[in-house]
């Protein structure tokens, strides 16, 4: 099976990634003043005892945090660079951003859905295929082209929200406006929300995105003491297949009504918005609500026009159901609209999920140790020319996400260098290793809990297990005293 490279010791499962060194490279190179307004380029100082601005000089040692161990058996280091020592291997140039050139990706991308639509809708007709079921086959192969093209939208918008479009914020937030509405995506609310998880991505109380369980809140989902996880059955590959159908069909959606996925700490927010407010339907915590305690009140205007795309992209599509009848409308849009939304949950989840992956803490937690703790993987041409190498290039998107993606390439292999062992991705089997790999981290990726040899700040380090007796076994846990309540341990 294969695995990302965690650390420089012997790997249990082979290591997939591309040719680093695990040396910093010292370098004169610094960000141009036009990389400076990133929404990650502020990080909220950590609750770790080791400081951004220390981690360059000390080496993490076991004897401080003890021996941590990801899901496929491998022992993982603490990142040990700062975000200075990432920006400076960067090279000027990759910072340039061009409003032509992102442009010029767009139109192609809309050309492209134009270009598919002609020709199915002219060619594909009883007239020209009288055999119903190969029309049937051939329009199920549009929704699929249109899903891969409209991904490709997405991204664009994605880049837009991020301010790697261009230059301008102006730009940048009506370009991303007008496509993210397009597909029925809330572009500033999901801008705000995405903007909180790249500042604290790996956090346990403040990530937005695929945030996993605790071994307890898996215990008391399933009803279970916290010891008796490790003493479960094997889960049916039916209901892995059940859980990953529910998460790529309604997944996207269902964040943004509920915020499933993202954190439930929402008591924490700093205008009292969130007392008493969790996850779930009509609670108020969604992507639609300007009081959601997911924003703050300065953001009302955008979430009202977030809100504002989407009703007028909602009476777009009503009217052309009425024009053109709405088993037509739901072949042209809804079931290309339900390939976007698959892509999107299945890259999101890939990025953050995996048994090489570690999790933190508030006091392990810190933003360079968070960036670290995303991965890159590899879906070929489709990867790289139609989605933009969103899926190739996410390690170097968590530390400096003003590179537009055209540029991310370069950028990538420069971060390689001063990450070392600490960079991740697998690549095996491009395309198809990409599918394989929702399979495996679906049954690896169960909850989260330290390490058995965690001592110290590695305490704080969680590290994937499951109940289906793949990679590390979970702790063995001593059962409760008489009267403790299910989910807990002690």
């Amino acid at each position: 099976m294969a695995s990302a490279i965690a650390s420089g010791v012997p790997r249990q499962n082979p290591a997939l990634r591309r040719t680093i060194t695990s040396t910093t490279t010292d370098t004169d190179i610094s960000s141009p003043s036009t990389a400076v307004g990133s929404p990650i380029d502020s990080p909220r100082p950590s609750a770790s005892s080791t400081s951004l601005s220390s981690l360059s000089s000390i080496e993490p040692s076991s004897a401080s945090h003890g021996k941590l161990v990801d899901t496929y058996g491998n022992e993982f280091e603490i990142p040990d660079y700062t975000i200075k020592d990432i920006r400076d291997a960067i090279p000027k140039h990759c910072f340039e951003r061009s409003a032509a050139k992102g442009l010029y990706y767009v139109f192609r991308d809309i050309a492209q859905l134009a270009a598919t639509f002609y020709l199915f809708h002219t060619y594909v007709t009883p007239e020209n295929i009288p055999y119903y079921p190969a029309r049937v086959a051939l329009w199920g192969l549009y929704t699929f082209i249109q899903g891969l093209s409209g991904t490709g939208v997405w991204v664009l918008a994605h880049e837009c929200g991020h301010q790697s479009f261009s230059t301008s914020k102006v730009l940048n937030d009506t370009v991303g406006w007008i496509l993210h509405s397009s597909l029925l995506v809330p572009y500033f609310s999901w801008k705000i929300s995405h903007g909180k998880h790249h500042k604290a991505t790996g956090h346990m109380e403040r990530d937005m995105v695929f945030v996993p369980k605790t071994r307890e809140e898996k215990a008391s989902r399933m009803e279970k003491l916290v010891h008796e996880l490790g003493e479960l059955g094997e889960e049916t590959p039916i209901v892995t297949f059940i859980m990953l159908l529910g998460q790529q069909l309604i997944g996207w959606p269902k964040y943004l009504l509920t915020n499933v996925t993202g954190h439930n700490h929402h008591e924490r927010q700093s205008e009292g918005r969130g007392k008493g407010k969790k996850n779930g339907f009509f609670t108020g915590v969604n992507h639609f609500n300007p009081s959601s305690p997911l924003f703050e009140a300065k953001d009302a205007k955008l979430i009202v026009l977030s809100d504002i795309g989407l009703a007028i992209t909602i009476s777009t599509l009503v009217c052309l159901g009425n024009k053109f009848g709405w088993a037509n409308l739901f072949v042209w849009y809804f079931l290309p609209y339900l390939w976007v939304n698959h892509w999107l949950v299945a890259i999101t989840f890939l990025q953050h999920t995996d048994p090489s992956l570690p999790h933190y803490k508030p006091e392990s937690w810190n933003y360079v140790r968070g960036a670290a703790a995303t991965i890159d993987r590899e879906f070929g041409f489709i990867g790289r020319q139609l989605m933009h190498g969103i899926i190739e290039t996410h390690v170097l998107h968590h530390y400096v996400s003003t590179i537009p993606f055209y540029n991310a390439d370069e950028a990538s292999e420069a971060i390689k260098r001063v990450m070392g062992r600490h960079y991740r991705s697998d690549t095996k089997g491009g395309s198809l290793g990409f599918i394989k790999a929702m399979w495996r981290s679906a049954r690896m990726c169960q909850w989260v809990e330290p390490s058995e040899g965690a001592k110290g700040e590695g305490q704080g380090v969680l590290f994937f297990r499951n109940a289906n007796g793949l990679g590390t076994k979970p702790m063995k846990l001593s059962p409760p005293q008489k009267g403790m309540t299910i989910g807990a341990d002690e």
